[in-house]
């Protein structure tokens, strides 16, 4: 029956608010109307419009990762659902917590089969670790109840609930309350003694962490287990959150070609995982070993994914009697401004020289990413949000739910010009809600990523045409005039020292900034 005149759309906003999910990043169409129109009825949630779905989901992901909590997605049937795949997929990758709500027809007008009936189960479950059909207004409240607690489960999991257009719109009963989180298991005993015992034998040793482990006091007792035993601390090149920086504990970050693996662990004889899985090349390349441990290296985990790593770490710590503090500390080691001709070495440079304390930056460099990687970690201390699966384009919507969830820290988007192309939408988003987020396009003017990798699979006959499918000549996309046709001020930089002006400018500044530089 009715309760206070509420309908199915209603009972699920109101149930999201009672799970503490406060954010909506939509797309929103013809079947998702009552859910838009109900949110006039709940003020508490803030809704956030993207132009793109691959905008969305990406935001929910940057918002989930910087939050620790997960926010709502709003998308339109299947095609507005597979719209938004790739940047599910990453956030799949980086465990972030996310409560998709994709509407769908009327179930009256399913049997009709209109244009835009498709499978939106098959399209959600490759990205989702729940799904859901929601049947009736009488139970959708309790529905996206079970969704929160499904996007809730350690290590944070990616929840689709699918509302038909009538379950939305006829009358519905009470909203839901908060189910009971679904927390980390604590790692047990004999397991963390068990540890603590294999980094007391000798051999050389690593660990490989990731989530919780990287952050806080659970970084600081890394810290002190490397002091105590010698091992090694390292994260996986797509970390999804470090904290890194002057004064924090140094991380050794796995590199990214295969080659490089197998060299950066060639002397590992223990490697112990902590809420990460064994290291592997991103992708399979002819003569070159997938797998990046050596031969005879011996496994052993402290933490599984679904364990709480970050307790773990901070037992190990004690269980071994570590010192007080760690061995050793990032030293602080800021860059001077770079002069002369602009590259990516001197964008790093810059960027290292002047931004803020605690900054949050959004990584989609792709190839230009390399001098950061150098650079960053002994820059401020700041938090590190790379491309977890490898789907370009994350960047700039990772910097819009960035933004929401710390409106407070000064977000950097950092990103190659062809990943760009992909979700420039997000600079409309940017500006229509006034987030404080500096985005830098690498223009190289190339996927140029790809011309490493072309050369690397030995792939043979490679001429004009297949250089013509990696350029992004002719005619050249400009992003000053991009982003100010989306609502961005921006500008262009061709040398070191017009780029360092203008950086600091926007460090100096709130709201929305973009600079192209030419590299």
């Amino acid at each position: 029956m009715l309760v206070d005149g509420i309908n199915g759309a209603q009972s699920v906003i109101k149930t999201l608010v009672n799970c503490g999910v406060e954010v909506c990043f939509g797309n929103p169409g013809t079947s998702e109307m009552h859910f838009v129109a109900a949110l006039d009825s709940v003020p508490e949630m803030r809704s956030v419009l993207g132009l793109f779905e691959g905008v969305v989901t990406g935001a929910a992901d940057g918002y989930g990762r910087i939050a620790g909590k997960p926010a709502a997605t709003l998308l339109h049937l299947g095609p507005g659902l597979a719209n938004g795949l790739a940047n599910l997929h990453n956030a799949r990758r980086a465990s972030t917590p996310i409560v998709n709500i994709v509407g769908d027809h009327a179930i009256s007008h399913l049997q009709y089969d209109a244009p835009l009936t498709s499978d939106i189960v098959g399209f959600a479950r490759p990205v989702s670790h729940w799904v859901y059909e929601s049947k009736s207004p009488g139970e959708v409240a309790s529905d996206t109840a079970r969704a929160v607690q499904a996007a809730r489960a350690a290590p944070g999991q990616i929840a689709t609930l699918i509302m038909p257009a009538d379950v939305a719109w006829n009358p519905a009963v009470r909203p839901a309350q908060r189910l009971p989180d679904i927390a980390a298991a604590r790692v047990p005993a004999d397991t963390v003694e068990a540890i603590a015992k294999l980094l007391s034998n000798g051999k050389k040793s690593a660990l490989l962490m990731r989530g919780g482990a990287l952050l806080g006091d659970a970084l600081e007792a890394a810290g002190r287990v490397a002091a105590k035993t010698g091992a090694r601390l390292m994260c996986d090149t797509f970390a999804p959150q470090t904290e890194l920086g002057g004064g924090r504990v140094a991380l050794e970050r796995v590199p990214y070609f295969s080659e490089q693996i197998t060299a950066f662990l060639k002397d590992v004889e223990q490697l112990i995982l902590v809420g990460a899985k064994p290291p592997v090349s991103f992708f399979a390349y002819p003569g070159k070993p997938s797998w990046g441990a050596p031969d005879g290296c011996y496994f052993d985990y402290l933490a599984q994914p679904h364990e709480d790593g970050a307790q773990a770490m901070i037992d190990l710590a004690a269980a071994l009697g570590t010192p007080s503090q760690p061995v050793a500390r990032v030293p602080l080691a800021l860059p001077d401004l770079p002069k002369g001709k602009l590259n990516s070495l001197g964008v790093a440079q810059a960027i290292a020289h002047l931004t803020p304390d605690h900054a949050v930056y959004s990584d989609d460099a792709v190839s230009s990413g390399l001098a950061l990687q150098l650079i960053l970690p002994k820059a401020r201390p700041h938090t590190h949000l790379p491309l977890t699966g490898g789907a370009i384009g994350q960047g700039l919507p990772l910097a819009i739910g960035a933004a929401i969830a710390a409106p407070d820290r000064k977000v950097v988007c950092l990103h190659g010009d062809g990943a760009a192309a992909y979700t420039m939408q997000a600079l409309w988003t940017m500006a229509r809600e006034n987030l404080d987020v500096t985005t830098v396009i690498f223009a190289n003017r190339s996927y140029a990523i790809l011309n490493i990798e072309l050369q690397r699979v030995g792939a043979s006959g490679a001429g004009r045409n297949a250089a013509s499918m990696l350029d992004l000549h002719s005619p050249e996309m400009n992003w000053t005039k991009i982003a100010e046709g989306l609502g961005v001020e921006a500008s262009r930089a061709t040398t070191a020292e017009e780029f360092s002006a203008q950086y600091a400018a926007a460090m100096n500044q709130r709201g929305p900034r973009l600079i192209e530089a030419m590299i």
